[in-house]
Formats: structure tokens, C-alpha cells, sequence
């Protein structure tokens, strides 16, 4: 039996992104109630912390959440551009508007809990509930990573995490050192040779992609060659797919794409290893640089590879490109260095976040605390997630997802809540 003196919700979803207010929406055209809790305002990540050059990496025409594309219901006029942080927060806001869900910003939901008789507790700030079914939308960006030998750092070295980067004017002069080349990044390198400061980049191990590629964007290729519609479970290499860091390329400027050899020979990026400590002024590096640089290349050149290969299958007619060139490749990779001796004043870690799931109790994870499901849906009867990569789809954690994964966990939910409305008649 529910507690009578606790207020009770069909469905609780934790989380006011784009994933959760979809999933919302989703619920709602079904007939079933929903409460969405978000520990800040709704959108916060896209709205307070990206920084103020941010654009999509994707173009517009991918933006699709439920009944809401960007061009057919948003009345989008630009599907091939990359909308800008204000923008998208203009496009998610009129999503809301329009679908308008039952949200309670500023609550953070602090524990969820299966009950022995079925549902789940749930406790925030703003009081206590309980629930027939949890949807876990709050993604994987909870807690920005910085390295334990962070700290061994000289304290007169000024240090950000890129979550509270918002424009180079927020670094005191000289070099700047920049940690990890994913997608955020390369682009905040780019916002620092933009703005004539010299550049440092310890270069991971991330991949990276054509942006404009035989006359038509790279992403658009893929997309009609159904690369994107490829499941997890038909993936050839899902722990791959699950675990590599995001291609890098830009949207800036109307899309263009990076090759850290040509921002080295033209911009002066001075290009290291992989970071491997800090003590001092003194930083380390892995003597990682040409190998990382050459895999990133040969992804890029992978990619190419498969457009030529859907072109020529399909017998379409484009142009022709010249064939990939390596500009430059370290002689002799430095691996230490003295910041003070570089001229180098600050760092900015760019090296992602990882979720944190401590708050909810269920037997949902496997031993690196990664939540285990179907396309979102665990073994823990009513506990979903939503809104992760690769949860069915590449697209699954990305605005082109976002539509399929809520519809088809709306579904789920529904006959959850069917069978269970069942078993108490029979009862």
C-alpha cells in the first residue's frame, strides 16, 4: 500500500534538459502525469555553462525533439547552420513553451529508493514523494574532471575547468596551457588563438572528423547512409562506441573542421602528449603526441573512406576531393616542461565529467557504477535513464535521438504501469 501521508506521482522524472522535458511531453500525450525536479532552472547546462562562442557541432536540421523539429514545427530557416548557446536556448525555451510539463526547478531530488511493495521514495529538497516510476534524465556532465595532481600545481598558476569558461578574458595575461582535445577542447583553443593568445595543448587521444566533405556536410553523408541509425546492439565494437571520446570538429563560422597540425604550422599551438603530472611549475607529458595525432587523423580519414564507399554504392554524383595530407608530425615530442620558464600563466581542463549516481539506491550498476539497461530500461522494475550515449543509438545522448529514445521509454513506462494497474485487480 502507498503511504497516505506522502504525496504520490505516477512518474518522476529527474532532470529539466532536453531529455527529460521530452520524455515529459511524451508521458503527457499518453495521458500519464509526470513531475520533472531540476536542481537548477530548466536547460541550465545549455543556457549557464557553456561559454559565449558556443554553437552546435551538429547542424540545425538534427535538432528534433518530439513534435518539435527545428525546421517542420520550430519554423527553423537555417538547417544546414549551427545555432549559437542563446539560440539553442531559444529553440529548447519554445520546446517548453509549447509542451508545457509539470516542472519544479531549483528541487534537487537527493535519494531514490525502491519501496518493498513496489515504486520507489523519493526525497528533495522541497519534500518527499513517492512514485510508481523514476526516469533518470540528469546525463553524464555532473562532476568536472580534474586530475589528483591538480593540486600539486605551483598556486600561482591560475586554473579553470572548462565548465566555467566563458571567454579568454577571464585568464590573466601569457600562455595559456590547455588540457584535452575533445570537442570542447579544440574549440576553446580556437577561441584562444582567435583572440591573439599563445597556446599550449596537451593532445589526448580523442578523434576527429570532415566537417565539408565531397560537397555536402560529413554529418549529412552519414546520416543518409544510416551510420546513425545503427543500434548498440548491431554496433561491431559497442564497448568502443560506448567509451571514445566525441570526433572533434566545429560549427563555428558556418562548420569547419580541425587539424591540430595546421593550427601548430599556422597559429604557433605548441602541441604535447597526453598530460601525465604536475608538481611546481613542472608538467610532465606522455610521448604520445605523433600517435595520437595519427589516430585522430586515421579516423578522419575512416570517415572519408565511408562516404566514398556510400557514394559509389549508391551511384551518386559529387565532387571529387583531393586526397588527405599530413602537414606536419613532431620531429621530437617534448615531454617536460617548466610553466614559468614557457611564459605560461594558466591551465584550462578541458578533459570532460563523469554522472554521479550516489542518490539513488538500486542494484542498477555495474563496477565502474555505469547504470545497466535496455535502451534505458533496467532490471530494477520502474527505473529508467534517458538522455546517455549510445542508450540505443549514436544520436541517444544528441538532440537527433532525443525524439525516438522518450517515445519508445513513454512506451515502456505505459506498459509498466499497465501490468502493474493488473496485478493489483487480480489481487
Amino acid at each position: 500500500m502507498k503511504d497516505t501521508h506522502t504525496p504520490h506521482i505516477p512518474v518522476v522524472i529527474v532532470g529539466g534538459g532536453q531529455a527529460g522535458l521530452s520524455t515529459a511531453w511524451c508521458l503527457k500525450q499518453k495521458g500519464i502525469e509526470s513531475t520533472v525536479f531540476e536542481r537548477h532552472d530548466a536547460f541550465h547546462s545549455w543556457r549557464r555553462n557553456r561559454w559565449d562562442s558556443f554553437c552546435l557541432v551538429t547542424p540545425n536540421w538534427q535538432c528534433r525533439l518530439p513534435d518539435f523539429h527545428y525546421e517542420r514545427d520550430y519554423g527553423g530557416t537555417d538547417p544546414d547552420g549551427f545555432m549559437l548557446r542563446d539560440e539553442i536556448t531559444a529553440y529548447l525555451d519554445a520546446f517548453a513553451e509549447k509542451t508545457r510539463p509539470n516542472l519544479r526547478e531549483h528541487v534537487t531530488v537527493t535519494r531514490v529508493a525502491p519501496r518493498a511493495e513496489g515504486g520507489f521514495d523519493v526525497e528533495t529538497t522541497a519534500g518527499d514523494w513517492t512514485c510508481d516510476q523514476v526516469v533518470i534524465a540528469t546525463g553524464g556532465y555532473d562532476m568536472p574532471i580534474e586530475p589528483a595532481y591538480a593540486r600539486n600545481l605551483d598556486p600561482e598558476i591560475f586554473q579553470m575547468h572548462s565548465v566555467d569558461y566563458r571567454n579568454v578574458d577571464q585568464f590573466p595575461e601569457g600562455c595559456v596551457l590547455i588540457v584535452g582535445t575533445g570537442q570542447s577542447g579544440v574549440q576553446l583553443m580556437e577561441d584562444f588563438t582567435r583572440a591573439g593568445r599563445d597556446v599550449h595543448l596537451a593532445v589526448g587521444p580523442a578523434p576527429r572528423s570532415p566537417r565539408k566533405y565531397r560537397g555536402r556536410d560529413a554529418t549529412d553523408w552519414l546520416y543518409d547512409a544510416g551510420h546513425y541509425a545503427v543500434t548498440i546492439a548491431e554496433h561491431p565494437d559497442p564497448v568502443k562506441a560506448q567509451t571514445q571520446t566525441n570526433h572533434y570538429m566545429s560549427g563555428r563560422d558556418g562548420g569547419k573542421e580541425i587539424d591540430l597540425r595546421r593550427f601548430h604550422l599556422e597559429h604557433g599551438v605548441e602541441l604535447y602528449g597526453s598530460l601525465a603530472d604536475m608538481d611546481g611549475t613542472e608538467v610532465r607529458f606522455l610521448p604520445d603526441l605523433g600517435k595520437n595525432l595519427d589516430d585522430a587523423d586515421r579516423s578522419y580519414v575512416g570517415i572519408r573512406t565511408q562516404i566514398d564507399a556510400y557514394i559509389a554504392r549508391e551511384g551518386i554524383d559529387a565532387p571529387e576531393e583531393p586526397p588527405f595530407e599530413k602537414l606536419w608530425s613532431p620531429e621530437q615530442e617534448r615531454i617536460r616542461i617548466d610553466l614559468a620558464e614557457a611564459g605560461i600563466t594558466s591551465v584550462l581542463w578541458a578533459i570532460g565529467f563523469r554522472p554521479d549516481y550516489r542518490w539513488i539506491e538500486a542494484d542498477v550498476f555495474d563496477a565502474r557504477g555505469k547504470p545497466v539497461f535496455d535502451r534505458g530500461v533496467t532490471a530494477q522494475a520502474g527505473l529508467h535513464f534517458i538522455g546517455l550515449g549510445w542508450l540505443n543509438t549514436w544520436g541517444s545522448g544528441r538532440f537527433l535521438g532525443i525524439e525516438e529514445d522518450s517515445r519508445h521509454l513513454a512506451d515502456q513506462i505505459e506498459a509498466q504501469l499497465g501490468a502493474a494497474a493488473t496485478q493489483v485487480c487480480d489481487a
